[in-house]
């Protein structure tokens, strides 16, 4: 099975990242896993929120910006790959240059009914 970028529309995911999934069950007949393109606008970030389920990697490949995971707050940048266990709340937050842009995978693959938000969008 192959995917191509053109072929898979971005949507706005709970979080309020925009996401782009280049194979998921639902829609590429993979089975344990998804891989996804997020990306965050310049000065963005997402909504803290957890996965009960799901563990993530995220593999920043391009911008920079922050990472929240549990209580540590660190900075990330092109290069950097974060472990993201289940039921650990974490969110990204774009630095005022660029655009955030990270890989996803998720085991199990993502799903909405999995994320459970933190803190509301701001008004």
């Amino acid at each position: 099975m192959k995917t191509a970028y053109a072929g898979c529309p971005p949507y706005i995911t709970k979080d309020g990242s925009e996401i782009r999934e280049l194979m998921h069950p639902a829609r590429h007949g993979n089975r344990a896993q998804s891989l996804a393109e997020a990306r965050v606008p310049p000065g963005g970030r997402t909504l803290l929120h957890r996965h009960s389920r799901t563990e993530e990697l995220y593999h920043v490949t391009a911008g920079a910006g922050l990472m929240t995971l549990g209580e540590a707050v660190f900075p990330i940048a092109v290069g950097d790959t974060v472990l993201i266990p289940p039921g650990t709340p974490h969110r990204v937050e774009a630095g005022p240059d660029a655009v955030l842009s990270i890989l996803c995978c998720c085991s199990p693959a993502y799903a909405h009914e999995d994320t459970e938000l933190l803190e509301r969008a701001e008004a």
